[in-house]
């Protein structure tokens, strides 16, 4: 009979030194894909903005409708 402790962790052991290997490698970034996803991301934050507070603008009006 096998000893199965000893392939499990021999499994085990290899999934980890794969990953630091794979690690040490240098990466690139390209500054033109950096600088759109931070122009979009503005954009997306504006828009959330503009439609809080046309939501919050539109809450307070039918508030007073309601109440007055």
């Amino acid at each position: 009979m096998k000893n199965l402790n000893v392939t499990i962790k021999d499994k085990i052991l290899s999934r980890y030194s794969e990953k630091d290997l794979e690690n040490t490698q240098p990466s690139t970034s390209n500054i033109n894909v950096l600088l759109n996803r931070i122009k979009v991301n503005k954009k997306n934050e504006t828009r959330k903005k503009l439609y809080f507070s046309a939501a919050a603008s539109t809450g307070l009006i039918l508030f007073g409708f309601i109440l007055f």
